[in-house]
């Protein structure tokens, strides 16, 4: 008999990270930082997938700006390129994280320019699921939720990022992580 996992009622400002065994080329070893789920669905931004551009080589409304060295990141297969300006800061002192989703330019210099610690990100697209579509994919264990360590989230990005985070969960997990693409090549 297999039993099923309970899904937590509200996943907004959780990580979802891809299981190993996960090889949706879309999501494949990817974090997906959760804004929104809710009985209507879900949408976040994977996290770690740099494109090695800012903003200022993406469009030149930015290149003169505040927000000129914004790392851009693909953030999933959806609106591929529709621009999300998020913002997050992390203390570990307080265990707070606080996270800005959606943010206008003008709101994200300004929060440049105000907070000393804050984060920014410029996502190219999205990942959303409809009502109950993620739900599903975590009783199948396609992916893994995790708390926010904003302090991680600050230092690491790419795949190192993904087996950083998925290996503090478990010892069988980390072992999966580490395994290669292709096993007989080990």
């Amino acid at each position: 008999m297999t039993r099923r996992r309970a899904i937590p009622q509200k996943l907004a400002g959780s990580l979802l990270l891809a299981h190993p065994s996960l090889l949706d080329p879309n999501f494949r070893r990817s974090i997906i930082l959760l804004s929104q789920h809710s009985e209507e669905g879900a949408m976040g931004v994977i996290i770690n997938r740099p494109t090695g551009r800012t903003l200022a080589e993406l469009s030149g409304d930015f290149a003169l700006g505040d927000l000129a060295d914004v790392p851009v990141f693909t953030g999933g297969p959806v609106s591929d390129k529709q621009l999300i300006l998020s913002a997050w800061e992390a203390s570990d002192d307080e265990g707070t994280f606080k996270l800005y989703f959606g943010l206008d330019p003008e709101k994200a210099a300004e929060l440049k320019r105000t907070h000393e610690h804050l984060v920014i990100r410029a996502f190219l697209g999205y990942s959303g699921w409809t009502g109950g579509q993620l739900e599903g994919e975590l009783q199948q264990n396609a992916w893994v939720v995790a708390p926010i360590d904003g302090t991680l989230m600050q230092d690491a990005d790419g795949p190192d990022l993904w087996r950083a985070v998925i290996g503090r969960i478990s010892p069988e997990l980390r072992l999966l992580a580490e395994a290669p693409d292709d096993p007989e090549l080990n």
